[in-house]
């Protein structure tokens, strides 16, 4: 299951990553940063090239569930059904 966590830009546009989402990352390391109309993905730069197939294949299943989110073409769970379905995947 995907690890989430919240974080917040600050007015200089600086966005700190949760400590327990940066446990593989060395400081001064370098990450590529990819915007898609409503999302932005952060990847360390040693894996771009590897994963940016995955990637782009994310961001555009990603962008049509917001669409579809947008159009009102969405299933609400509460939050046991929604683990239910979780545990499936």
């Amino acid at each position: 299951m995907a690890n989430i966590s919240i974080t917040r830009m600050s007015s200089k546009g600086q966005v700190v990553i949760p400590q327990d989402m940066r446990e593989d990352i060395e400081e001064g390391e370098k990450l590529v940063v990819i915007k898609n109309d409503k999302q932005i993905i952060i990847e360390k730069m040693e894996n771009f090239d590897k994963n940016l197939e995955e990637d782009l294949e994310f961001a555009r299943r990603t962008e049509e569930a917001w669409k579809q989110v947008d159009e009102g073409k969405f299933t609400s769970y509460t939050h046991e059904e929604f683990l239910k379905e979780l545990e499936k995947w």
